[in-house]
């Protein structure tokens, strides 16, 4: 169901793609507009992937620059029945991450400086496993083609503002052209949270069960929102259409789960990972940082074990956040 209503909502956006064209333009305009969006598509597509890393200033990482990192996402990866992705880290005080890649043989996962630096080693993988799930789900291709054509969608209103329409090809005119302009861009970011928004839950569902700890996740979540209010991501604020592509919004924290939002709220998202440990049997509490095992799980094998509280990162002398 999830991915059917994704679906519309993506044919919907490529719609409106072609139709702001068509209010601008007139025909001409409308094949233009199915052009330059079949076009985009098509570019994003072979794209995706280094369109987002580039733009969060991401450098990929290896098991010699970043050793306990690099294993804990081929760990994880395994789990989940995926290929190894690459592995980048953003440089970032702000705790967060995204993956992206357009199929999981291409995948990515990046993480921000922050996100080690803050969560316990269960939080961390929790928060992997969730964008190891949107890899499994394909949700990245989707995610960076919905950013790439709300933004193409943007510029073309733009275009059209400043050009002043067409009325020879029964185009909008100046004042259509500017209500246009307004209207275009708050239509497709509706379509791009949407799709965002519904593949959120299913990616914290898949998360859970790739990490085996729904709590652990449910406490990253917990923290993840609370510093991302206050600690600014200069990279997702000077690219705000891919917002919706990290674990938590960057940008700004959201009260309820509305249309103007990227994300679901996380008091929400909380809760279904509560009510999934309990399916699971998974003891712990997120709010006190302890995270048991799963029962009746072979994976029983805590991601602290033998690591100390946070992860083996503080452990001794410190060596930098990746181990």
């Amino acid at each position: 169901m999830n991915m059917m209503r994704t679906a519309i909502l993506i044919a919907v956006l490529t719609a409106l793609f072609v139709a702001v064209g068509a209010l601008l333009g007139g025909k001409t305009g409308m094949l233009i507009a199915l052009v330059f969006a079949i076009g985009t598509n098509f570019f994003a597509y072979w794209n995706s992937d280094r369109l987002a890393l580039s733009a969060n200033g991401a450098y990929e990482v290896d098991a010699s620059t970043a050793p306990e990192l690099v294993q804990m996402v081929a760990e994880l990866a395994q789990r989940a029945e995926l290929p190894m992705p690459r592995v980048y880290v953003v440089e970032s005080d702000q705790p967060n991450a995204f993956a992206t890649g357009r199929n999981p043989e291409n995948g990515a996962v990046a993480v921000n400086t922050g996100l080690v630096q803050m969560l316990t080693r269960e939080e961390l993988a929790g928060v992997i496993a969730h964008e190891l799930a949107h890899i499994k789900n394909r949700d990245t291709l989707t995610m960076t083609i919905t950013a790439t054509l709300a933004g193409a969608i943007s510029s073309i209103a733009t275009w059209g503002m400043l050009l002043g329409g067409n009325r020879s090809n029964n185009g909008l005119g100046m004042i259509g052209s500017i209500a246009l302009a307004i209207l275009a861009p708050m239509a497709a970011g509706l379509v791009q949270m949407a799709i965002s928004r519904s593949r959120e839950y299913v990616a914290d569902e898949m998360g859970g069960q790739i990490c085996g700890n729904p709590h652990a996740l449910a406490g990253a979540l917990a923290k993840i929102s609370g510093m991302a209010e206050q600690i600014p991501n200069e990279n997702a604020e000077a690219n705000p259409a891919m917002a919706h592509m990290f674990i938590v919004n960057p940008l700004t924290g959201q009260g309820m789960d509305n249309l103007f939002s990227t994300h679901p709220n996380v008091e929400n998202r909380i809760a279904a990972l509560e009510e999934q440990a309990a399916h699971m049997g998974v003891h712990g509490d997120w709010r006190s940082g302890t995270y048991g095992p799963t029962a009746g799980s072979a994976t029983r094998r805590g991601w602290n074990q033998g690591r100390g509280s946070r992860g083996g990162y503080d452990g001794g002398q410190r060596r930098g956040p990746w181990g």
